[in-house]
């Protein structure tokens, strides 16, 4: 469903850019010097309304964290959440992810997630799933040589064909699960579409992988 435009979405953006980077292509190979500090890096790519960055910043005040959202009128939801908690080791690009490779260096990011992505069920449409081959070109440039990618979803045949797609890129899985909610530990941490399927008893599907170079 697509959410109600919010016209005043751009300003909102830009009024925060303590939150909100507004000139992240500026930032290729110094993200650490916008947090200044030496943390590992870890990037979510479609952040929606940012519960999961969020919670990870929070139970993870070790890492740094990028939220990528492309929708505006999700975003803002995402700066709500960081502003208010005060949370400094995380931050937002209003970018899309087909221009990863423009925003962070080569080996820049340690751990790359992906949170219940569009499955993009239409076969013609396969080319926009975030684990198409394209995509997962961009993954291993920007990844450090022992970086994951870290992938949940509700969606069975996403999920499938994000393991073979893994599979068929050479990399090594090291994690499945399909039923994570069974599976995990207290560590995990939600997006709010992840409450809203495991409410219903919908199985919550989880792969780790890692590309070997």
């Amino acid at each position: 469903m697509r959410l109600r435009n919010k016209p005043w979405a751009d300003d909102y953006i830009k009024e925060n850019d303590h939150v909100v980077e507004q000139r992240p292509f500026e930032q290729i190979g110094k993200w650490k010097t916008v947090f200044n500090n030496n943390q590992p890096l870890a990037l979510e790519i479609g952040t929606g309304k940012g519960q999961f960055i969020k919670g990870m910043a929070l139970q993870h005040p070790e890492v740094n964290f990028i939220g990528m959202e492309r929708d505006k009128n999700v975003i803002v939801s995402a700066i709500e959440h960081l502003k208010d908690n005060n949370i400094r080791n995380a931050r937002l690009i209003h970018q899309k992810a087909e221009d990863l490779r423009d925003l962070f260096a080569e080996n820049e990011v340690d751990t790359l997630y992906l949170n219940f992505s569009d499955p993009w069920p239409k076969t013609r449409h396969a080319k926009r799933r975030l684990t198409f081959p394209s995509f997962l070109e961009q993954y291993q440039a920007v990844l450090k040589e022992e970086g994951e990618v870290i992938l949940k979803s509700d969606n069975r045949k996403f999920f499938e064909y994000s393991i073979e797609s893994f599979s068929a890129f050479g990399m090594l899985l090291k994690e499945v699960s399909v039923d994570l909610h069974n599976d995990e530990d207290e560590k995990n941490v939600m997006t709010e579409y992840e409450e809203k399927f495991a409410s219903k008893g919908q199985p919550i599907y989880r792969c780790v992988a890692k590309f070997q170079k």
